[in-house]
């Protein structure tokens, strides 16, 4: 009878990682950044059904990278424990800190067991407050770390890359327009064969969310439509590739497209609604209820 071969400990909790990280890497970034009004999620995702940032409850939004059917399989159980603990408790029972701990027992656990393969995603919990300085950012690990972020934040793909243009270019308290500019240039600043690079990234290709503490619905998340993108990145001719420079009033290094508008939830009561809304939907954001409302 043949003996299994020895891998030590060490050596298995290393083979995982890497493995976990190499999955993480083959995406897209995706970028958390804080501004004056609440939390902006932007990422290049090309898909008009498959969403990488969603909404959790009231005031808390997830994103994640990786590997879709596993995100979106916690996405689901985070809206569920969210829905029963603020039906059973009360709604302001429900916050990003406890999320976010229940999503990294549950990544610790599937990292550590050695039954199955290790999850290749990471996780965004956000929690937009009352003020900027009780805004919430918490990143997940596939190893179920959690780490509390602050000002902006980058996972997925050529995450060092986009996270260097954005320490040099992000500014607290920016407005709306000027925090998704730099998060798009920040996208689109990459690193190949030692050379970087600045490309534009088409407004149909963007997936753009916010948590809004000025909107006036209990439920703060709201998606951007690619109409608005357009208006916050200003026209911009295809000529102005290079990245923009360092200030508060710095141009978008994206060339806009007109793109037809999608079902994505509107930013505002002033955009429309592509097709019929149901009568269990919320008007203004195009999402049915997640909890019985107060």
């Amino acid at each position: 009878m043949s003996m299994p071969f020895y891998v030590s400990p060490e050596q298995l909790m290393k083979d995982r990682a890497d493995f976990a990280r190499k999955g993480i890497a083959r995406g897209r970034s995706l970028v958390a950044v804080q501004y004056a009004d609440g939390v902006l999620f932007v990422t290049e995702n090309p898909s008009q059904a498959l969403h990488k940032v969603s909404e959790l409850y009231d005031r808390l939004a997830f994103a994640a990278v990786g590997r879709y059917n596993e995100f979106e399989n916690l996405r689901i159980a985070g809206v569920r424990l969210a829905d029963m603990r603020g039906y059973s408790y009360d709604r302001r029972d429900v916050t990003g800190r406890g999320l976010a701990n229940a999503y990294a027992q549950t990544l610790g656990t599937i990292f550590s067991s050695g039954g199955e393969k290790p999850y290749e995603v990471e996780i965004f919990v956000a929690e937009v407050g009352a003020s900027a300085e009780e805004d919430q950012i918490y990143r997940l690990t596939y190893e179920g770390r959690v780490g509390d972020e602050h000002g902006y934040a980058v996972m997925g793909g050529d995450a060092e890359t986009v996270a260097s243009y954005l320490a040099e270019h992000y500014r607290e308290g920016a407005t709306l327009d000027n925090a998704l500019r730099v998060a798009v240039a920040a996208l689109g600043h990459s690193t190949e064969g030692g050379q970087t690079t600045d490309r534009v990234i088409p407004v149909g290709d963007l997936e753009v969310a916010v948590l809004d503490r000025t909107r006036v619905q209990p439920r703060k998340f709201a998606r951007i439509r690619p109409s608005r993108i357009e208006t916050l990145l200003g026209e911009r001719g295809p000529s102005e590739h290079a990245a923009p420079e360092a200030g508060p009033d710095s141009p978008s290094s994206v060339a806009p497209r007109h793109a037809a508008p999608t079902t994505d939830d509107p930013a505002d009561p002033t955009d429309q609604v592509s097709g019929n809304v149901p009568p269990l939907e919320d008007p203004d954001s195009g999402e049915p209820p997640i909890a019985p409302p107060l």
